[in-house]
């Protein structure tokens, strides 16, 4: 059997596939959410029949999380379309607004509830479905109609995309994070520089990085158009995955081949890296927060599925503890695991918590919250022109909700520095 790559060998199961062949794909998840959930039922409804079952129950994952803590009627017609559905079908992983079984942002509660496992496909109606690569699976994103499909028959038919190589080499210095390391390599590829292709990480720098960074990692790639991200699994992986298969679920991890052809490769020294912002209006807008230091700021937003993970707030931490933000600045975990972890998760003498609100930052419920904009009452929501510098993954006009608002993506340090200086800093004048 010829030689495959990570992406190729997952695809494949059995049998050898090649870039640019199309091939019947099953299923291990199909994931939903509330903002693309209504249509996708809609559609494996109308074409399975209004009262078909889908393919299995237990693969099934219904989150809701985008438009949550709002009164907006639509919003929540969306999440009693879920409940209904996920009653019809006795669907055991729907995890229920206004519940203890409410977990928050989707990309972070399939990790948790140990639906992420090496070697598995993973289907999402969200682009940042991706994430899961950190796990060593194929995750992508898909449209409705796709899900719908996938919900009745349980597979897809996919084209098997090339694969790019990323290479990280080195000791990531205190003032970097794995958010610098994908604003560098969008800024070196653009954001179609990766189109249709899979892009594969590795380095010792990236296997030095704990499981949250490299879900970081692999969350972005789509920024680069890229069909999935993967990282192999190791150690650090296999532990977070024992630790969270609630079901005992088997898997078969996969490993690259030696061999293995790539599409493209490209190798950093991280060492040699600087902090890194995307200015507005693109991901691939890059600048070392050096050359825009001093741009003044309205609103610093700490959250998202790239920015409201533990390891995320444990670093806006180091820099917040005992200073003073000058702007508004919110922190909104991702999930209600990490919510909970703020209260009891230390940070010389505080816990995280505490040094937030000490600092005068602003904390949210877990939930997607501002990174969409959403409706006008959702919290943190950008409704007038402002500038914020912020650890989301989309800086596009109106992302955020305001088509003139000017966001700046970065990691969460240089978010954390740029709260307490009022415009944008660089976190190495802060870290001692």
């Amino acid at each position: 059997m010829p030689s495959m790559t990570m992406t190729e060998k997952i695809l494949a199961r059995r049998d050898a596939v090649q870039p640019g062949d199309n091939i019947w794909v099953n299923a291990d998840v199909l994931m939903t959410h509330d903002v693309c959930g209504p249509g996708t039922i809609g559609i494996f409804k109308q074409h399975f029949g209004k009262d078909a079952k889908v393919w299995d129950r237990k693969k099934v994952v219904i989150i809701p999380d985008h438009y949550i803590f709002t009164a907006d009627k639509m919003a929540n017609r969306n999440v009693d379309v879920l409940r209904q559905f996920a009653a019809e079908q006795d669907l055991p992983y729907y995890y229920d607004v206004g519940t203890d079984r409410y977990k928050g942002v989707c990309h972070i509660a399939l990790p948790e509830e140990g639906h992420t496992r090496p070697g598995e496909v993973l289907f999402g109606t969200d682009s940042h479905i991706c994430t899961a690569g950190a796990f060593g699976e194929f995750a992508t994103g898909i449209g409705n109609t796709d899900a719908g499909f996938i919900m009745g028959a349980g597979k897809l038919w996919v084209k098997v995309p090339p694969t790019m190589r990323f290479v990280f080499h080195g000791e990531l210095p205190p003032y970097l994070m794995a958010k610098d390391l994908i604003l560098a390599a969008i800024g070196d590829i653009g954001c179609d520089g990766a189109t249709y292709r899979a892009m594969e990480f590795d380095g010792d720098g990236v296997y030095a990085l704990n499981i949250e960074e490299r879900m970081t990692l692999c969350n972005m790639v789509i920024e680069a158009g890229g069909k999935n991200g993967v990282i192999a699994p190791d150690k650090i992986t296999l532990d977070y995955v024992n630790s969270r298969n609630k079901s005992g679920q088997p898997y078969t991890p996969v490993h690259t081949d030696a061999g293995a052809k790539f599409d493209f490769e490209k190798v950093y020294d991280v060492t040699k890296l600087q902090p890194v912002v995307a200015k507005p209006h693109s991901p691939d807008n890059r600048a070392f927060v050096s050359e825009v230091s001093g741009t003044k700021l309205d609103r610093a937003y700490i959250g998202s599925c790239t920015g409201g993970k533990l390891t995320d707030f444990r670093a806006a931490a180091k820099i917040l503890k005992d200073k003073t933000v000058k702007i508004d600045t919110f922190v909104v975990p991702a999930t209600t695991e990490i919510a909970k972890a703020l209260k009891t998760e230390m940070c010389d003498g505080q816990t995280l918590e505490e040094v937030f609100l000490a600092a005068g930052a602003k904390i949210g419920e877990p939930s997607c919250a501002a990174c969409l904009g959403g409706p006008s009452d959702t919290f943190g929501r950008l409704n007038t022109p402002i500038s914020c510098i912020s650890t989301t993954n989309r800086n596009f006009p109106g992302r955020m909700g305001h088509k003139e608002a000017r966001v700046y993506l970065a990691s969460p340090l240089t978010v954390a520095a740029s709260a307490v200086a009022g415009a944008i800093a660089d976190p190495r004048e802060y870290l001692v």
